[in-house]
This record gives C-alpha cells, sequence and structure tokens, in this order.
C-alpha cells in the first residue's frame, strides 16, 4: 500500500487530482483509514491510472473515461479508433485555418497583393454539353455533391469530356444552405444532358488550396468596381482545372472563377 502522497510520486499525478478522481469515482483508493481518513493506494491501481491519462491525452472527457474502464479491449479499441478518425478531421480543418492565416498574413504584409497575384480578364467561353446535379447543401457537402455526379454520369454511360464546376444559383453566398449545381462536361446526349451556350465571362485562376480562393474573387470584384460597363448575367462558376485527380499538392489546384456578364452598350 503507498500514501497518497507516495502514489503521487510514482505515477506523476498530483494529490489534488487524485482527491478529484475520488470525489468523482473514476478511481477510489483501495483503502481508507476509518479513524484519520488516508487515502492509501495498491500497486496495481497504477496501470489503471495511466489509461485514465492516457485517454485523457486522447481527448476523453473524464465521464466519458469512467464509461470506457469497464469496456473489453475490443470496445475501447472501437471508441478509441472513432476519436482518432476526429481528431485526423480536426487536424484537416486546423491544417485549413492555417493555409488561410498564413496567406492573409502575407497579403497584410504586403508581400503579395492580390491585384498583382491575380490576371483578370474578360473571355469568350465556348458552348458546353453538360451532366449536372443541382442540390441546397452546406459548403461542407459540395465534395459528396461532386461523388455523386460522378456516380450517375458513370451509371448512365456518360462520357466525360472536361472539367467539373459548380454553379451557385443562390442570390446570396452561404455557408450553411446554399442552391449549387455540380457539373461534369460530357460528350453525347442522354437525358439531363444540357447544352450551355457561349457566353462572356470575366475570369481570373486560383493556384492553390480551396480555402484561399476568396481572394480570387475579391480580385474579380475590385475589377467589376472599376469596370462598371459590366454587369454579372448568371451563377457564379468555379472550374476544377487542377483537382484532387489530378495532382496531389493543395498548392497545385487551379480553380478558374468565373462571371457570366453583359457589356453596356
Amino acid at each position: 500500500m503507498f500514501t497518497i502522497g507516495e502514489f503521487s510520486k510514482l505515477s506523476h499525478i498530483s494529490a489534488r487530482m487524485l482527491r478529484h478522481y475520488d470525489a468523482i469515482g473514476l478511481l477510489r483508493p483501495a483503502h481508507v483509514n476509518e479513524q484519520n481518513g488516508y487515502r492509501y493506494y495498491d500497486a496495481a491501481q497504477l496501470p489503471v491510472l495511466l489509461q485514465i491519462e492516457t485517454l485523457k491525452d486522447y481527448g476523453f472527457s473524464l465521464s466519458e473515461i469512467s464509461e470506457l474502464l469497464v469496456l473489453s479491449r475490443e470496445a475501447l479499441a472501437k471508441k478509441i479508433h472513432a476519436k482518432r478518425l476526429q481528431a485526423y478531421d480536426e487536424l484537416h480543418k486546423l491544417r485549413k485555418t492555417l493555409r488561410r492565416m498564413e496567406d492573409d498574413i502575407i497579403n497584410m504584409e504586403g508581400n503579395r497583393m492580390v491585384q498583382e497575384k491575380y490576371h483578370v480578364i474578360v473571355m469568350d467561353t465556348p458552348a458546353q454539353r453538360v451532366f449536372g446535379l443541382r442540390k441546397t447543401i452546406s459548403i461542407a457537402e459540395v465534395h459528396d455533391l461532386f461523388q455523386e455526379l460522378l456516380r450517375e454520369a458513370d451509371r448512365r454511360g456518360l462520357k466525360r469530356a472536361g472539367a467539373t464546376q459548380l454553379l451557385y444559383h443562390g442570390r446570396e453566398f452561404s455557408y450553411d444552405s446554399m442552391d449549387a449545381e455540380a457539373q461534369v462536361q460530357v460528350s453525347g446526349d442522354g437525358p439531363d444532358v444540357q447544352e450551355i451556350p457561349a457566353q462572356l465571362c470575366v475570369a481570373t485562376t486560383h493556384v492553390g488550396p480551396y480555402e484561399t480562393v476568396k481572394y480570387a474573387y475579391d480580385a474579380i470584384c475590385d475589377w467589376m468596381a472599376g469596370h462598371p460597363e459590366y454587369q454579372i448575367s448568371g451563377p457564379a462558376i468555379e472550374r476544377y482545372l487542377k483537382d484532387e485527380h489530378s495532382v496531389s499538392d493543395p498548392d497545385e489546384y487551379e480553380t478558374g472563377i468565373l462571371f457570366p456578364v453583359t457589356k453596356a452598350e
């Protein structure tokens, strides 16, 4: 048996925390002296305490750990696996945020101005034959929409003939609910295949991860502010010229940003 002080030294866990674990029923002392209330711990409790601290490091709350300690090894492994997937998702989101922060810092320091990075042009886009799926989705569901689009195109036997693109049909942008249409250029004809006529567009190309594509929109906004003779006449288009299917590094992604316009006479 070890006193709480001795057990604290052996485990590198403070006596205060051991008392807290006792109070919430997470790790009770092996013995409590009825006369003076002194707590005593057994050596067999060290592995349990180590597991508690490990699960804390994994991000589980103390209330969750209390439930995990009674699980079988197989059931516990499943819980840890689910937590691991959650951690990967959080890490992915954090990396996206870091990219955006780094890009903002660069722009704020004036080392790379948006106007210098993006070359905005007016272009005639040729007619396209596309197959599309239009839904109201959140920004997080865009990838799933494209997966569904390509599966459906394959099921219908449609042959891909160009890039995929996303059209924003809504009157305003919303991360949580937007009227979006995923399209893929196809050859041939079939049900729901539509012909998009040639149109005049103000356009630029964004090179880099999707998280920083907003700067391309900023560049077009600045350009149009200086060219009031052009008016937006259709939904914004994101055309994925190089995506995860063609390059592995997000810094090499190429996304065309196009706004259909009309020019005042």
